[in-house]
């Protein structure tokens, strides 16, 4: 609104009753000017927004003016303030679409003019701190809120907050040494210095500005205000080690550096997008971590303000981030309840801290970490009250408190880690005893959570015929296995019900022969109990959600599974879509890639006897932890899926789309195995062979040549073994190659591992190597070994085929250790890596007669590599040579799980044919 024409004065008692004083006493600045400025002016012309140069924050501001001077007054009527606000001239402040100032708002500011414009009288401070919060009078009598609570390093004092104060309490007794009041608003955040002398609080009003406040406790009465570098609610103050420094973070983004000498900022570290809810230093006192609104964690180098590094992986407003006790980490939690944990590198350069574990921590909002000080303990709590400890550095649940009686504002160790202590939001303080569990070594994820069948001499299974009706609980026909049942499902919507049974831990494992058999019969086996109610088989913990990204997927594809965070998985981790759950095999291996799910190769596989389904993009998917039937693990917030034993098809894929289901009877009873077709069809040529029969785990070996049958002389070709697995056999495979052709070589034994499907081995021939002869290439025998239930199964197979000599290779490649250097005659190269390492080695060619590049593969350029051990940073082309090179560094990454042992490696170069690497040793060792 304008300042109204003299007309209209007349008419407007109010302005008259405001101002009748008006010749007698000028308006103050800052009690009847400065709100004025602050409500029409401050978000344009403040030190943070200066439009035109002009900031009116201060009186000195205002004096000084901006890129058409000082809007104060030289001479009568000459104030820009009097023209634009109180007359309108254009352009008119405040702009027409903001809030317009009243008639009495405008009769202060043009009194104020008239009277010179007059400077303050009290010392000249910022407008935006110029706010009288109104007391409200409770109407509930209750305690006030526990803001913040902290101890001294020693544990001999405590501090808590409320609102606009603080108490220092001893701990022994819980008298009150001191009590500060006067606080500016919300105190958030305390903390002692490391050798409890000093006391330090955050406090500020929200929107206007916030403050730390320092008390030496030897006279706690002189009170030291750090403020005026933030302009909203400061949320944490943190001690250096050292106790010379002290960093202040809040609502504005901004975390200051303190000189506690002379109590004057010496850095502002900038680069947040959002408000810094929490900082920490590093246990040396070099780097500062940030967590902030903008969902990310930033690391800070103290002595200079760079920031070093971002760690974006979170997914919500991260709001508590701590140092182990060691500095060898971060933690970081916050809306997206999530805990994560990195590695940290960057000590002092710019480097990448990867992301060590992310677990899904709680069904609400992460607010407070606490990490105990052995470091090998962390606590957390939630908006849900919800208070669990976990394990360090594995980050695995310990132990889950009783529900707090209200929201807990703080978390801090005491008594050495023995209790936690806790403040709340209804006034109470608590000091908390922890269970003295400490954590065990995290076992690796099993994909069965059953014993493995004992090995037995089954009988010859008895031949049945299906015999209706058998469709209700009580008709179903009574088999006993082993057994072979042939049967139809003769109309649509048919069900054949069959009741055996079983002793408690008894394996089963039935298979439906149809489609094989060229049936139109798509079966569905489950099992039932007594009552006809599904049996469970295992329960499935989710532990991160995410979902399909880019692409959906079909019912048989392994590769490009792309999942947003994807980062944040782990390979042999299960994935749960929509009812299948697949294992994560392979890392994506660039931006245009996803995860390639087991085996590893050709069509998916699926685990627990799940089917293998189609997902459109944006498919919600979870990783899970198997559990127990019946397990009822604590809460995190994402769903439990209980598994019942069914089964569509065959999740090993061997048998197509017909069925086969695996069963551990998890109490000796009755049971009921019921066969329909998936679609609800039926008919006279909907007909089957259902085999029962107790579990017998093996194994078959294939070999796969390819050309590799075709060796040039000098040189190498590769071959694949693939394992046929029966009746849920997981254990690793011994491979030897026996009475190969003279002048040929191979990398034998070879070891298929444990869950993996398959192996690569290369053959190699002599320079000047002769052709063999039928008979004597087919004495090469392939024999297979395992143990299986603490027996040694051993099986023969043919071997290689029919093995020849090709012409000369056009171009060979070695490997080699990054300085180059050969070994010496008659030894192999010898390559060393840690779990959770990476390494660089040398591939050198040999060009005879090939000027092309030589391409040897993306994620699977490394052959025969141990799983968990790839070959990393390939690019979006691979790891290749470029043409007129010979040679290419390359790196080799460990993940941190990889297991220890000794395996023959090889590359393979596309051109020519496929020729390989002579194979040289990779030792994976612990540290």
């Amino acid at each position: 609104m304008r300042f109204p024409p003299k007309t209209a004065l007349s008419s407007a008692p109010l302005f008259w009753a405001a101002f009748s004083i008006s010749a007698l006493a000028a308006p103050d600045f800052h009690a009847d000017v400065a709100p004025l400025l602050r409500d029409y002016c401050s978000a344009c012309h403040s030190g943070k927004e200066k439009e035109g140069d002009l900031n009116l924050e201060t009186f000195a501001n205002l004096k000084q003016g901006g890129e058409n001077g000082s809007p104060l007054p030289k001479a009568a009527g000459e104030s820009s303030l009097l023209q634009k606000v109180i007359h309108g001239t254009k352009p008119a402040m405040p702009p027409k679409k903001e809030p317009q100032p009243t008639e009495t708002d405008l009769a202060v500011l043009d009194a104020w003019l008239k009277a010179g414009a007059p400077g303050p009288t009290a010392p000249d401070v910022s407008i935006l701190t110029l706010v009288t919060v109104p007391e409200l009078p409770l109407k509930i009598k209750a305690p006030r809120a526990l803001t913040a609570a902290t101890t001294s390093m020693d544990g001999s004092l405590v501090a808590t907050a409320r609102y606009q104060s603080i108490d220092l309490e001893d701990a022994a007794t819980r008298t009150v040494r001191h009590h500060f009041a006067g606080l500016p608003g919300k105190v958030t955040s305390l903390e002692f210095s490391r050798d409890g002398k000093r006391l330090a609080a955050a406090s500020g009003i929200a929107g206007i500005s916030g403050s730390a406040h320092v008390w030496r406790l030897e006279t706690p009465e002189a009170a030291v205000t750090l403020g005026g570098e933030h302009r909203d609610l400061v949320y944490a103050v943190r001690w250096s080690p050292d106790g010379r420094l002290l960093a202040t973070a809040g609502y504005d983004a901004k975390i200051v550096l303190w000189d506690m000498e002379t109590h004057k900022p010496v850095r502002t570290l900038a680069g947040h997008n959002g408000a810094v809810f929490d900082i920490a230093f590093s246990p040396d006192g070099t780097l500062l971590a940030s967590a902030s609104g903008d969902q990310t964690v930033k690391v800070w180098r103290v002595k200079d303000g760079t920031r070093l590094d971002t760690l974006k992986e979170p997914q919500g407003e991260q709001f508590s981030v701590a140092f182990t006790p060691d500095g060898s980490s971060i933690v970081a939690a916050g809306a997206d309840r999530r805990i994560r944990l990195w590695s940290l590198k960057s000590r002092d350069k710019t480097e990448i801290n990867p992301m060590l574990h992310s677990r899904f921590a709680h069904e609400a909002t992460i607010n407070a970490l606490s990490i105990l000080p052995s470091g090998d303990r962390l606590v957390s709590s939630a908006l849900d009250r919800s208070l669990k400890i976990w394990s360090l550095p594995a980050l695995e649940l310990i132990e889950v408190l009783p529900p707090q009686p209200d929201t807990l504002t703080s978390l801090h160790p005491v008594q050495n880690g023995k209790r936690v202590l806790v403040s709340r939001m209804d006034g109470s303080l608590e000091a908390l005893e922890l269970p003295a569990t400490r954590p065990t070594a995290a076992s690796p994820p099993q994909a069965q959570p059953t014993a493995p069948a004992a090995l037995t001499q089954e009988a010859a299974p008895k031949k049945i015929t299906e015999i209706e009706p058998n469709n209700l609980i009580g008709e179903a026909q009574a088999v006993a296995f082993p057994a072979e049942i042939v049967g139809s499902i003769g109309v649509a919507g048919d069900v054949d019900t069959f009741a055996f049974q079983a002793k408690k831990d008894e394996q089963l494992t039935f298979e439906v022969f149809a489609e094989r058999e060229k049936s139109i019969l798509d079966s569905r086996l489950e099992i039932r109990d007594a009552q006809g109610k599904p049996v469970e088989r295992l329960a499935l913990q989710a532990t991160r959600s995410s979902w399909l990204t880019f692409r959906g997927k079909d019912a048989t594809t392994a590769a490009d599974f792309r999942i947003q965070h994807w980062p944040e998985m782990e390979l042999n981790e299960f994935l749960y879509c929509n009812g299948e759950v697949v294992k994560l095999w392979m890392y994506p291996r660039g931006p245009d890639s996803g995860f390639i799910v087991y085996p590893g190769q050709g069509t998916r596989q699926s685990y627990f006897d799940t089917t293998p389904l189609s997902h459109p993009m944006g498919q919600t998917v979870y990783t899970v932890t198997p559990l127990p039937a019946g397990s009822k693990p604590a809460p995190n917030g994402l769903p439990v899926f209980r598994l019942p034993y069914e089964n569509d098809d065959d999740a090993s894929r061997e048998a197509g789309r017909d069925s086969v289901l695996h069963f551990t009877a998890p109490a000796e009873g009755t049971y009921q195995l019921r066969l329909t077709d998936a679609r609800g069809f039926g008919g006279a040529t909907a007909t089957y062979r259902l085999q029962g029969r107790h579990t017998q785990p093996d194994f078959s070996v294939s070999v796969s040549t390819g050309t590799a049958a075709t060796v040039s002389p000098g040189s190498g070709r590769e071959f694949q073994l693939k394992a046929i697995r029966k009746d849920g056999f997981a254990g690793g495979i011994r491979v030897d190659i026996d009475d190969l052709p003279p002048g040929f070589t191979a990398t034998t034994p070879l070891f298929i591992e444990p869950g993996q499907n398959f192996a690569l081995g290369a053959l190699y021939a002599e320079a000047g190597i002769t052709k063999p002869t039928p008979e004597v290439a087919a004495r090469t025998k392939i024999r297979a070994s395992a143990t299986i239930a603490g027996r040694e199964i051993q099986h023969l197979f043919p071997g290689l085929g029919a093995i020849k000599v090709g012409p000369k290779p056009k171009v060979t490649a070695s490997v080699y250790p990054t300085d180059g250097k050969t070994p010496p005659k008659g030894q192999a190269v010898e390559l060393f890596i840690h779990p959770g390492e990476t390494i660089t080695a040398k591939l050198r060619a040999q060009r005879l007669d090939f000027k092309e590049r030589i391409e040897f593969g993306g994620e699977d350029s490394g052959r025969n590599l141990p799983h968990g051990v790839y070959v990393d940073n390939i690019g979006l082309n691979g790891l290749l040579i470029p043409e007129e090179t010979t040679e290419r560094d390359f790196f080799l990454t460990a993940t941190k799980w990889a297991p220890e042992g000794r395996r023959q490696v090889f590359f393979r170069a596309k051109g020519d044919g496929g020729q390989v690497t002579p194979a040289v040793w990779l030792n994976v060792r612990a540290k």
